[in-house]
């Protein structure tokens, strides 16, 4: 196994470096012919190294941040998507950092033609490099082992990503260690731990951890916390040190520095399309441009968050929470629009500038439908630790329609192992799932939260 996995990693690297290769080769081409012969001071040998040098690191820490290298853990068009994005990045930098150095804006046209250029060598690459992915490496043969929660959800999960998944057998917990033991034996490629009682599943995870198989585990919100546990050397003895989650005063600062920082420029930045939306939705119906809506903050105080109005007026009958739906008529097409790309949003940079937002942490919540979650998730209270945000974790890397237990565990990830840098790598890839139009996917239809009853 361990020398499948070595193999398979440095068949990843190497299709890796091909890319990144072509790339630098594009922008060799380009700086040598057109922007070079430009730059006020003559560049040598090692010059012309060291330009092709920075453009190929920016590519590889993007083509990283962004998951343009992952071939066969992300979907073809993901991939695809992320290395295109990247690029795109990295293009506009050495652009800007071009005429920096000529200290004037240079011809567009040689840069966007590169940018064209790389982006169908990435489709070629990726389609290429996702076939001898798939021909050389199969689908993982996995056994399911299940609580009495439904399977059904995690399961559709697995059969989305047939290539790299494949569930052979479910068995549940109820069958006992030894019958459980025996099966994981049958030379399944990994097993998968889905919500079972913890004595079953540690067990279980020991057993497979020494005989070298792998596990698939699907953490409780303890786990979660325990990950972000501060390890404590005071003894012989190991310790991990849980405790009330608080940012320090040096955190605060630089967190509130952000804040303040980045609203301002986006609001500069953003008033052009602040002003044409405005006008947009005042002349659709003729309604209110804004709409206001009670949210929580940290400590559950309640505030009033804004955004442009995407639905039709008074779309919420008595003022009663009613989560958007997909295909929901409630949305004007200005609206849809506007919601597609996050326009709507734009408002809450007012929010964050008075201090009742920040840029990242876990989305704010209707009070009502809150004290909702906790009936069934006492939990969820836990989020509200910190202030509420623009962006977070769970938007990151989850969908509008997340379940909320779900996005309990991914936003106590971010509480539990918080930094600046953190903040500064989700606001980074916000800026990707911007784009991502499955990630405003709407709840199913009969449901008034996120909530699959």
């Amino acid at each position: 196994m361990k020398k499948i996995e070595a193999f398979k990693r440095m068949i990843l690297m190497a299709m890796s470096l091909i890319c990144i290769g072509v790339q630098v080769l594009f922008y060799a081409y380009v700086w040598m012919n057109y922007y070079s012969p430009q730059m006020w001071l003559k560049f040598y040998f090692k010059g012309h190294l060291l330009m092709f040098f920075v453009y190929g690191v920016l590519l590889l820490f993007f083509s990283q941040m962004y998951g343009g290298m992952r071939i066969g853990y992300l979907r073809s068009g993901e991939v695809l998507f992320s290395q295109c994005f990247a690029t795109v990045c990295v293009n506009i930098i050495t652009y800007l950092q071009m005429c920096l150095m000529r200290r004037a804006f240079l011809d567009l046209k040689p840069m966007a033609v590169m940018t064209v250029a790389e982006g169908l060598a990435i489709l070629g690459w990726t389609y290429v490099s996702s076939g001898i992915y798939r021909r050389i490496f199969a689908a993982r043969d996995m056994l399911v082992i299940h609580g009495d929660r439904p399977t059904d959800d995690i399961l559709h999960k697995f059969a989305s990503r047939s290539d790299k998944y494949h569930v052979v057998k479910c068995m549940h917990a109820d069958n006992g260690l030894d019958k459980l033991w025996e099966e994981c034996k049958n030379g399944y490629d990994a097993i998968v731990l889905w919500d079972i009682p913890v004595e079953i599943r540690n067990k279980l995870y020991k057993l497979c951890f020494g005989e070298g198989i792998r596990v698939y585990l699907m953490p409780k919100i303890p786990d979660v916390l325990v990950m972000g546990s501060e390890p404590l050397h005071l003894f012989d003895t190991p310790i991990l040190l849980t405790r009330e989650y608080v940012l320090s005063f040096e955190q605060r600062i630089a967190k509130r520095t952000i804040d303040i920082i980045c609203s301002l420029i986006l609001c500069v930045l953003a008033s052009p399309i602040m002003l044409i939306t405005a006008i947009a939705i005042k002349a659709y119906d003729g309604g209110s441009v804004f709409y206001k809506q009670t949210r929580c903050t940290r400590d559950m105080k309640e505030f009033q968050i804004l955004k442009f109005r995407s639905m039709k007026e008074n779309a919420e009958k008595n003022g009663q929470a009613v989560l958007a739906k997909k295909d929901d008529d409630r949305i004007t097409p200005i609206g849809r629009f506007i919601r597609m790309v996050r326009i709507d949003e734009l408002p809450q940079l007012i929010n964050i500038l008075k201090g009742e937002m920040t840029f990242i942490g876990p989305r704010p919540e209707r009070p009502e439908i809150i004290k909702e979650y906790l009936e069934d998730m006492p939990e969820f209270i836990f989020r509200t630790k910190v202030k509420a945000g623009l962006a977070g974790y769970a938007q990151v890397y989850g969908k509008y329609n997340t379940t909320p237990y779900d996005k309990l565990k991914l936003d106590l990830f971010y509480i539990e192992n918080y930094s600046v840098w953190l903040d500064v790598k989700l606001m980074m890839l916000t800026a990707k799932i911007l784009l991502k139009p499955e990630s405003t996917e709407g709840v199913d239809a009969g449901q008034t939260t996120a909530l699959k009853k």
